[in-house]
């Protein structure tokens, strides 16, 4: 049970950073929110080394945690990019679904696979992450386009790769696993936004929505480890990956972006498929 209450948390704290960070790619520009969300989370997982105590890392598992922030990083870059050259409404679920397929994958071979109904939650919960990122009825004619499609199953491989990765990094610890993959990636995407030429300081009233996007998204790595922990990463990754429904259930109630029925449909098919992983 624990790890569907984490895994749930992760997803509401993941939905909510990318609320967040979306709007501050909006008046920051994509590559400032990236690095500057990277660079503040790093800052709030040291300021807290003092009231936690976890025992060290062996140097292989912060190689392992090192080698995960910076795919994470890569995957974050090919994913703005993709939301910025393709369809949005194909992206996110496109990305999603391959995120959590590859950790599902990878659980099945290593454990076996789970129950039946923990397999039909499964099935539901991809159609949900689907469903709810929708935005109407041009997704369907972008999805025969191979060229929106690419760029996001490439930003969901890369994602999909860090779930196992800082699974396998994170057994006995949770805080020292995400300093060194959260350090490895803010460098890794200063690099790139230094070959860019977009390495800028926002505007003061941008780092508000930063560091919001930086807590956030530093809790919904904390709560997935956790969940891994506890339980299965399938499990985990799943319910992660649900974390679109939650950027859009915000839209809805903030910027009173208007839920399409497509999307309560998909909204309705997460809740039944988080009940059918507890059975």
């Amino acid at each position: 049970m624990l790890t569907i209450i984490f895994g749930i948390f992760s997803a509401a704290s993941w939905g909510a950073g990318d609320f967040v960070g979306g709007l501050a790619s909006r008046r920051a520009g994509v590559y400032q929110a990236a690095l500057y969300g990277e660079a503040l989370g790093v800052v709030l997982l040291l300021a807290a080394v003092p009231f936690i105590h976890e025992p060290a890392l062996p140097w292989t598992l912060w190689i392992l945690d090192m080698v995960a922030g910076a795919i994470m990083a890569i995957g974050l870059i090919i994913f703005y990019r993709a939301l910025a050259d393709g369809q949005m409404s194909v992206a996110a679920p496109v990305s999603a679904l391959m995120t959590a397929g590859l950790p599902v994958i990878a659980t099945a071979l290593i454990q076996g696979l789970p129950s039946p109904t923990t397999l039909a939650g499964f099935a539901l919960a991809l159609l949900a992450v689907w469903l709810v990122s929708q935005s109407g009825g041009a997704s369907k004619k972008a999805l025969g386009r191979l060229a929106d499609v690419r760029m996001p199953l490439i930003a969901g491989l890369f994602f999909g790769v860090y779930f196992i990765l800082i699974h396998l990094g994170s057994q006995h610890a949770v805080l020292w696993p995400l300093i060194a993959a959260r350090s490895t990636g803010t460098i890794t995407v200063l690099v790139i936004c230094a070959f860019q030429g977009e390495v800028h300081i926002p505007q003061k009233t941008v780092w508000a929505l930063i560091a919001l996007n930086a807590v956030w998204d530093v809790g919904g790595n904390a709560f997935y480890i956790l969940a891994g922990q506890v339980g299965r990463m399938d499990v985990a990754a799943v319910l992660g990956s649900l974390y679109p429904g939650i950027t859009v259930i915000l839209a809805g109630i903030i910027l009173r972006e208007k839920l399409t029925r497509v999307q309560v449909g998909g909204i309705l098919a997460a809740l039944v498929a988080i009940v059918l992983m507890t059975i």
